[in-house]
């Protein structure tokens, strides 16, 4: 069954050019289509108060670059709690950031109870700290490096929410995921036709037709996820 209302994804950027393409094609493409995920773009320099439209300043204290200013982004926020007009609806507000928690998949599981998520994309040298502590809910990395913006990060939480959920994916994948919620497991490797290329052979286990067998080298060949390790631990 899909969802009664689609999931909703607020998108605050400077550049909402480059997310164009990447939500027009393949799996989100469907879900859009379909109504269960729908993107909202939001340029931030439409939120400014003066005519440069100026959504960036120095750093006090000095230091290299600019910073992405507190009050367009906050009146952004703001202008679009107002658009979510059913108040029974779960909202969370989201700054990537390289110093946030690192994104797993029981972030993903979490975070797709919600019916409107506000996903805040920083440039230059970062947002002005009172995003992270007054505006946001929470600040989230997508991994222990430094990019240019927030932008990828918003494509990977979108990507990895929606193909979760109902309908989008149908029965694709849905039991390579409950494998992973039970035990923890990423992906297995997977094979297809021909079986024999060149000298490269398909494991013969997977041609046997004895599912028991192929489940247990699926489980025997799967890598297990840091965070499942964790919790072991």
């Amino acid at each position: 069954m899909y969802r009664l209302k689609p999931m909703t994804f607020h998108i605050i950027t400077i550049f909402p050019e480059i997310f164009e393409s990447y939500f027009k094609y393949g799996v989100l493409g469907h879900a859009i289509k379909k109504k269960i995920t729908k993107i909202k773009i939001y340029n931030l320099r439409d939120f400014t108060d003066d005519k440069r439209r100026t959504v960036d300043d120095t750093v006090y204290g000095g230091g290299a670059g600019m910073l992405l200013k507190v009050e367009p982004i906050l009146w952004c926020v703001e202008n679009i709690k107002k658009k979510i007009k059913n108040k029974k609806r779960k909202a969370r507000i989201i700054l990537f950031s390289a110093k946030g928690k690192q994104y797993e998949q029981f972030h993903v599981k979490r975070l797709k109870k919600y019916s409107d998520i506000i996903l805040i994309c920083g440039r230059y040298e970062g947002v002005d700290e009172r995003v992270a502590k007054y505006v946001a809910d929470e600040e989230i990395s997508i991994g222990e490096y430094v990019l240019t913006g927030g932008e990828i990060p918003a494509m990977v939480l979108v990507d990895s929410i929606s193909r979760l959920l109902p309908g989008v994916l149908g029965n694709t994948g849905s039991s390579e995921f409950e494998s992973f919620e039970k035990k923890g497991y990423l992906e297995h490797p997977h094979y297809t036709k021909p079986a024999e290329f060149q000298t490269w052979k398909v494991p013969k286990v997977l041609l046997s037709g004895n599912h028991k067998e192929i489940e247990n080298w699926r489980e025997k060949n799967s890598k297990i996820s840091k965070s499942a390790q964790c919790e072991k631990k």
